[in-house]
């Protein structure tokens, strides 16, 4: 039996093969060749199999969407066999250039051209060219969308893997996750909770290549992952499996079932989600709402900015799908952990503390202008609400809300729908926005309260350091006392305070949480009916403010 220890930052057990994520090269490179039939014939099995692809996700969109759903995906593959913009293929490939080449220039050619271009509905059509482009590619160089090459769901094994990875990644074949490095707070760790699957992370360099392929279990609740297990370990973890499978069933009964104390205290459960797809778990569930989309997933996925069509499409989607219930999208959280090559952002000594999230928004208005109109448009097909991250000062709200009004006076005068009550909120993940909280509660709708990166400010911790270990606390008393001061100043101006950070599902904080006054929870769609198990048992009359006090 070979075990090996991380750290369980996904609780459950799984069973199953290690798959290794390879990175694969997708830089293009000009070479001349001499046998341009046989490129041409490359180019033309890798077109039909992007159509074939594309064909695919059109109809499982339209089993699960509706035909509107659907019609992305069907324009794509109209446009792999465009005459013009394939035509510029056959173009380059007849000079001798090979095929990867002329792919990457024609699309070049083809989305600068309709960028260009004065009607809006064209220009959109530039970003539909770059996603037929990359697709066209991916199939010339063998590059396996969502990045498992397997037959059957794995326990995929990597050293980390970055948020734009992370999004990409085929889900459906994915039982449990284990990296060599990431902590608790990385990206992975998040994906791992939002899907429900175990994981575990700081499993150093004892989990290598020579493992892929051979079965093994993992434990999220304990971070280990064991080989070969002996009779008795073996005999211990079915029976933990059985369990496991037990507690689910069990909380099943909690569909249906109202999030309030025994006491008649109500408390709002949210879910954080990354991607529209994630929306299916919010459902099945049972999240009252979301609490927390992050936006910025549509920029890690995107090789360009994202265009306002784009953008417009997911928080529609997302919007339509939850049937008026609450989704509150937070605007773009780039920087720090979360680089995008495109922004041309500069290296920084300290990005945690850098140009990121709001600050780049305000920095590049086009930027913020064309999520707001996206944001907006979205309005009219559901309940949206609008979230800024990382707010330190009066005045940067009091832009945000400049931004927000003239967009709303823009699709008035174009004549475009959207609600004009859109609710708006800030996140309170610095100390500064805690010690001004009773200045910048007036300017809001409601208060969210980032815990990751509280903590991480409030201790001078960086979370995503799987070293500090017992030194990055989130139950510190300086934490907690902050969120109690940003709960009095919410409610003493008439408004509401939740918590999205992770620690919103840590179950032994409820009752400090019922105690601070909290109002709503935002929490992993996974850890929505534990939560409210216990929200059902709770007294919140009785809770104290014990956990306050060192």
């Amino acid at each position: 039996m070979i075990v090996l220890q991380g750290q369980g930052v996904s609780k459950g057990i799984e069973y199953g093969s290690l798959y290794f994520y390879h990175r694969t090269n997708t830089q293009v490179t000009q070479q001349t060749v001499e046998d341009t039939a046989a490129e041409a014939q490359r180019l033309e099995e890798a077109k039909a199999k992007s159509i074939a692809q594309l064909e695919q996700m059109a109809e499982k969109a339209r089993e699960e969407a509706g035909d509107s759903a659907a019609e992305l995906f069907e324009t794509h593959a109209m446009f792999v066999e465009d005459e013009d913009y394939t035509g510029a293929m056959d173009e380059l490939l007849e000079e001798g250039w090979n095929a990867e080449y002329a792919v990457q220039q024609a699309g070049e050619q083809f989305a600068a051209m309709l960028a260009a271009m004065d009607d809006p509905y064209m220009r959109a059509r530039a970003a539909d060219i770059r996603d037929v482009t990359q697709r066209l590619l991916n199939n010339l160089m063998g590059i396996v969308e969502g990045g498992i090459d397997a037959d059957h769901p794995v326990i995929l094994a990597a050293d980390d893997l970055a948020p734009s990875e992370t999004i990409q990644l085929d889900k459906s074949k994915i039982l449990a996750i284990a990296t060599q490095g990431g902590s608790g707070n990385s990206h992975t760790a998040i994906l791992a909770r939002t899907m429900g699957i175990p994981a575990v992370c700081g499993l150093g360099d004892a989990l290598n290549e020579s493992m892929n392929g051979h079965a093994a279990y993992i434990v999220g609740d304990t971070g280990e992952l064991i080989f070969d297990p002996d009779a008795d370990t073996l005999a211990a973890l079915q029976v933990r499996q059985k369990a496991q499978q037990e507690q689910r069933e069990l909380m099943r009964t909690m569909v249906g079932q109202e999030d309030v104390t025994l006491d008649g205290r109500h408390i709002k459960v949210y879910c954080n989600i990354g991607s529209p797809e994630d929306v299916d778990a919010v459902l099945t569930n049972d999240g009252r709402g979301i609490g927390l989309f992050r936006s910025e997933f549509l920029y890690l996925a995107a090789e360009d900015y994202p265009s306002e069509e784009d953008q417009f499409r997911a928080y529609k989607e997302v919007a339509a799908a939850m049937q008026g219930k609450t989704v509150i999208i937070r605007t773009l959280d780039i920087g720090a952990d979360k680089q995008v090559e495109y922004f041309g952002l500069n290296r920084e000594e300290n990005p945690a503390m850098g140009l990121r999230a709001i600050r780049i928004c305000l920095n590049r208005p086009e930027v913020f202008r064309t999520q707001l109109r996206a944001l907006y448009r979205a309005s009219a097909y559901g309940k949206i609400a609008i979230m800024f991250p990382m707010i330190a000062s009066v005045w940067e709200v009091k832009e945000c809300r400049r931004a927000c009004q003239k967009v709303m006076e823009e699709l008035k005068a174009e004549g475009i729908p959207f609600d004009p009550e859109v609710e708006i909120g800030i996140m309170i993940e610095t100390p500064a926005a805690v010690f001004i909280a009773d200045e910048l509660a007036p300017l809001v709708d409601f208060f969210s309260v980032g815990t990751n990166d509280l903590t991480q400010y409030t201790l001078a911790c960086d979370r995503q350091c799987n070293d500090l270990g017992k030194f990055f606390d989130p139950h510190h008393p300086a934490v907690l006392r902050a969120l109690k001061m940003a709960a009095d100043a919410a409610h003493k101006a008439g408004i509401w305070i939740g918590i999205c950070g992770e620690l919103g599902a840590d179950l032994s904080l409820l009752p400090t949480f019922l105690a601070i006054g909290i109002d709503e929870l935002s929490v992993s769609p996974t850890a929505v009916l534990p939560l409210r198990a216990e929200i059902r048992r709770s007294i919140a009359s009785t809770c104290t403010l014990d956990m306050l006090n060192s």
